[in-house]
C-alpha cells in the first residue's frame, strides 16, 4: 500500500484538472495498492518535448508511490493522428518513419521509468487486428455521432473541417482503454486537458462492454501557462526536446535556470520530486532573496538530472560555469558547440593574424581604432585568455582542434568564430 496520499500530493502540486470519479478513485486507493494507470503518446515524432512530459511526470509520481504505470505507444493510432490541439489535418507518416519513431520514444520512456514496475505496450497489437466490419459492429455501434460531435476536439474543428479519419480517433483511443482495462487490468487513464473527451469515451465503452460496475477512472492535468499567459514549453529557439541531439543537456539546463520568479515554484512542484518542505523553503528564498536564483538553479539541476542523468547534468553545469567565469580552455569542441549555439558567429580562415586585424575582419570590432582601445583596456579575451597587447597574434590552430576561435568582449559577450579551410 502506498504510504502517502498521492491524490492530496497532486492537488498540492496543482496537477489535477478534472477527474471522472474523484470519490471513487480516492476510495479505491484507500483499499487497494494494485492501481495500474496509463498514458499514451503517438509516434508522430522521434522525441518528446517538455510539453509532452507533463502527463508523464504524473505517471512517474504514481510509480514512485508504488503503483503500476503503463505507457501506450500509439503504433496504431499514430497512423491516423490525434486531432486534439490542432486546427488542420495531420500529414500521415510512412510505416517506416512511424516504426523509427516508436523505437526512439520507447528508449526515452525506458530511460525515464526504468524497468521496475513499469511496462510499455503498443496499441498496434490490437488495433492492427481489427477488420473494418468488426470495428463497426463491435465498437462503432456504441458511439452516438451527436455525442462525438459535441466533444471539444471535434467541435473546434467543424468550421475548418475534419476528416472521417481524424473524427474516428476518439473511438480508437476508447478501444485502447477498453483493451488495457480488460487484458492488462488498467483502471485509470491520465492525459492533458485536451484529452478529456477521449478519456470519458473510453470509460463509457468499458462500462457498456464490461458492465457499469467495472472500475475505470480518468484524470486530466491543467493546461500549463506561464505567468505572462503564454503556453509553457517553448524557448526562443522553439521546442525544448528530451533528445540530447535536438536539445543539448546544456540548452535544456539553461531553459530551466532562466525561468521567471513568478513561475519557478509552480515548476518545482510539477517537474521535481522534492518534498513539500523543500519546495516551501525554496519559495521563501524566491520571496526574500530572489537575486540568488536558488530555486531556478535547483529546478534546473533536478529536471536535467531526471531527463539526462547525472552525466548530462554534470556536463551542463560544467559548460555553464565555464562560460560564466570565462575559463573555457578545458571545454571540448562539442561542449563549445553546445554552450555557444546561440552566440553570434563569424568566419575566418586558418591563417595566423594580428589581433587587431582579426577583430576587424570578423566584424567583432567596427574599426582598428576601437579594436586597439578594447585590447589595451583588457576587454578582449581570445580562447579564454585576456589579451592586452596589440601585437598579439591569433593562431586558430592552437585551440579547439583548429575549428573555432572564441572571442569574449567584456564580461559576457561571446562570439564563435568558425575557422574555414
Amino acid at each position: 500500500m502506498a504510504n502517502f496520499d498521492i491524490l492530496e500530493d497532486l492537488k498540492w502540486r496543482g496537477a489535477i484538472n478534472q477527474q471522472t470519479d474523484e470519490k471513487g478513485l480516492a476510495e479505491y486507493l484507500e483499499k487497494h495498492d494494485d492501481l495500474a494507470l496509463y498514458c499514451g503518446t503517438d509516434p508522430t515524432g522521434d522525441s518528446l518535448h517538455i510539453g509532452h512530459l507533463i502527463p508523464f511526470m504524473i505517471l512517474k509520481r504514481f510509480q514512485l508511490a508504488g503503483y503500476h504505470p503503463v505507457i501506450v505507444i500509439g503504433g496504431g493510432t499514430g497512423t491516423i493522428g490525434d486531432p486534439s490541439g490542432r486546427s488542420s489535418e495531420r500529414v500521415l507518416l510512412s510505416a517506416e518513419k512511424l516504426h523509427q519513431n516508436e523505437l526512439a520514444l520507447t528508449r526515452q520512456m525506458e530511460k525515464l521509468f526504468g524497468t521496475e514496475n513499469f511496462e510499455i505496450v503498443n496499441n498496434a497489437e490490437w488495433l492492427d487486428k481489427l477488420s473494418l466490419i468488426e470495428f463497426l459492429r463491435e465498437y462503432g455501434k456504441h458511439f452516438q455521432v451527436n455525442n462525438m460531435l459535441s466533444k471539444d476536439v471535434v467541435a473546434n474543428r467543424l468550421e475548418n473541417g475534419i476528416s472521417f479519419t481524424e473524427f474516428s480517433y476518439q473511438i480508437l483511443q476508447a478501444i485502447d482503454f477498453y483493451q488495457l482495462n480488460k487484458e492488462h487490468g488498467v483502471q485509470m487513464q491520465i492525459g492533458g486537458s485536451d484529452q478529456w473527451g477521449n478519456i470519458t469515451a473510453g470509460i463509457d465503452l468499458i462500462h457498456k462492454l464490461l458492465g457499469s460496475d467495472r472500475q475505470a477512472f480518468g484524470l486530466t492535468i491543467p493546461l500549463m501557462l506561464k505567468a505572462d499567459g503564454t503556453k509553457f514549453g517553448k524557448s526562443a529557439g522553439g521546442a525544448v526536446w528530451l533528445d540530447p541531439e535536438k536539445t543539448s543537456p546544456y540548452e535544456f539546463y539553461q531553459f530551466w535556470i532562466n525561468q521567471d520568479d513568478r513561475d519557478v515554484v509552480k515548476y518545482l512542484k510539477y517537474f521535481t520530486f522534492l518534498s513539500h518542505e523543500e519546495i516551501d523553503e525554496l519559495a521563501e528564498q524566491v520571496k526574500n532573496e530572489p537575486w540568488k536564483r536558488t530555486a531556478q538553479k535547483t529546478l534546473a539541476r533536478e529536471v536535467t538530472k531526471f531527463v539526462h542523468g547525472q552525466e548530462g547534468l554534470q556536463e551542463a553545469e560544467m559548460i555553464t560555469d565555464a562560460l560564466f567565469s570565462g575559463d573555457i580552455k578545458d571545454l571540448t569542441v562539442k561542449q563549445i558547440e553546445q554552450g555557444l549555439k546561440s552566440a553570434p558567429t563569424a568566419e575566418a580562415d586558418a591563417s595566423a593574424k594580428n589581433i587587431v586585424d582579426f577583430l576587424v575582419d570578423t566584424k567583432i570590432e567596427p574599426s582598428k581604432r576601437q579594436a586597439r582601445e578594447d585590447v589595451t583596456n583588457g576587454a578582449i579575451y581570445i580562447n579564454g585568455d585576456r589579451q592586452q597587447s596589440v601585437d598579439f597574434v591569433v593562431d586558430p590552430e592552437k585551440a579547439f582542434s583548429g575549428k573555432y576561435v572564441i572571442v569574449r568582449k567584456g564580461k559576457k559577450k561571446y562570439t564563435l568564430v568558425n575557422i574555414t579551410a
